[in-house]
């Protein structure tokens, strides 16, 4: 309810915004760490690579587990509850991932740090509805992937010194410390809807326009537009080369097949996610501009295949043109933002936690799918070389046939595209 001193000032606005994305860099920091920790944590726990694949992709699995109850309990008890307790929970499952004695342990930890951290995302796009105007949703989406690839970056060449220096439980631990620092902050500052702050809401309905069906009808509502369904099979086929690469396996390739040292290596698989995130920023103002949310998706997908097609495909590039490469394919993998503006404007303005959870359970498929796979195909195709270190070492045919896998989701994103129903940037009625 409006208490006469119209919308909340952008600061504020962005304020709030920033306490969720707070965890979203935890969230993204603890997605990508597993590649810079390849080599301890498969001497520490004796993995092979597939083992080391699921170690990485537990996250995943809660993580998309948690997409689809994330939106609908967003849409029905706010953002700010879920935001405290998912930081408080990521604190735990990092602690317990930073003390596991046991590969068992440290893939539950990964499993809480997933389920926990998941609910940052879908609600961070949640107080966007609420705390800023329609036409800025696309780039509080595009901003909010910026600020998770800082948490990454910091996953990088960063987290190799600490641990390097410190060695990689204590960095785990004092990770965990941080986080729960998150939670405490969000839950003191944070709330669900300017209203709570006697300014007005933004969002279409009112601060509590949700609430007037229940979770099963609502889930059953999103899931009867097409949209819904094409969007969430379309942005893995971004977001699984990514999120493989600089993940997981983007390191060892590096650093085997062109001699990067694993810092090198691990600075490299940061600066693709830099680059992917600063170009979504871009896509949601051109595609609003061009009042199309097809075409500049569709042009995306096309770029990244190719560009992902010459790093796989054509071995021995020179360093200048691999970063080159590496720059480019970010750039165009940066369009899978066009998701998330998309999937909202597919459905009624009150549903847009539940279809933001959606989407992105579709893209996290991208990880969840692809790093474990892709263990898999190089241990199928592993000629019983080790490294130094005592990890198992793989040549350029084993990661040409595990990096491919991604061609097939490419073309079936391509059809999928070529489906969905254009919006022209418009919210559904």
């Amino acid at each position: 309810m409006s208490q006469g001193r119209g919308y909340p000032p952008a600061s504020l606005a962005w304020l709030v915004w920033g306490l969720g994305a707070a965890l979203y860099l935890i969230a993204f920091y603890q997605r990508v760490a597993p590649a810079v920790l390849v080599q301890e944590l498969t001497r520490e726990f004796s993995l092979t690579g597939a083992a080391l694949g699921n170690l990485s992709a537990f996250y995943f699995y809660s993580y998309v587990a948690m997409q689809i109850p994330t939106g609908l309990i967003a849409d029905r008890w706010g953002p700010r509850k879920l935001l405290t307790a998912g930081a408080a929970l990521t604190a735990v499952g990092t602690l317990v991932f930073a003390l596991a004695p046991t590969a068992y342990v440290a893939n539950a930890g990964r499993l809480a740090i997933g389920a926990a951290a998941g609910v940052a995302f879908v609600a961070m796009l949640k107080i966007a509805s609420h705390w800023m105007p329609s036409r800025q949703f696309a780039l509080a989406s595009g901003v909010a992937l910026f600020v998770g690839v800082v948490g990454a970056t910091l996953a990088g060449a960063p987290l190799r010194l600490l641990v390097d220096a410190l060695g990689w439980r204590t960095v785990m631990v004092a990770s965990a410390v941080a986080t729960a620092g998150v939670a405490a902050a969000i839950w003191l500052i944070a709330r669900d809807d300017p209203s709570e702050r006697g300014y007005e809401s933004y969002f279409p309905h009112g601060a509590g326009g949700a609430k007037r069906s229940s979770m099963r009808e609502d889930l059953k509502d999103v899931l009867a537009y097409r949209n819904t369904w094409l969007l969430f099979v379309i942005p893995g086929a971004f977001s699984g080369i990514v999120l493989m690469f600089a993940g997981l396996w983007g390191v060892p390739f590096l650093a085997t097949q062109y001699g990067f040292s694993t810092a090198e290596a691990a600075s490299l698989c940061s600066l693709l996610l830099v680059s992917w995130s600063i170009s979504s920023i871009a896509y949601g103002p051109v595609s609003q501009r061009l009042a199309n949310r097809k075409l500049p998706y569709v042009a995306g997908l096309i770029v990244t295949m190719a560009l992902w097609a010459a790093i796989v495909w054509v071995p021995g590039w020179s360093r200048t043109v691999l970063v080159a490469l590496l720059v480019a394919l970010g750039v165009a993998a940066g369009a899978f933002i066009l998701n998330f503006a998309y999937a909202k404007e597919s459905v009624p303005a009150r549903l847009a936690g539940t279809v933001s959870g959606i989407a992105n359970m579709g893209v996290m498929m991208g990880g969840l799918v692809m790093q474990p796979l892709a263990g898999w195909v190089l241990d199928r195709h592993w000629t019983g070389a080790l490294t130094p270190g005592g990890a198992r070492l793989y040549d350029l045919a084993a990661y040409q046939s595990a990096f491919s896998l991604l061609f097939v989701w490419g073309a079936v994103a391509l059809v999928a595209l070529a489906l969905t129903r254009e919006t022209h940037c418009r919210q559904a009625a």
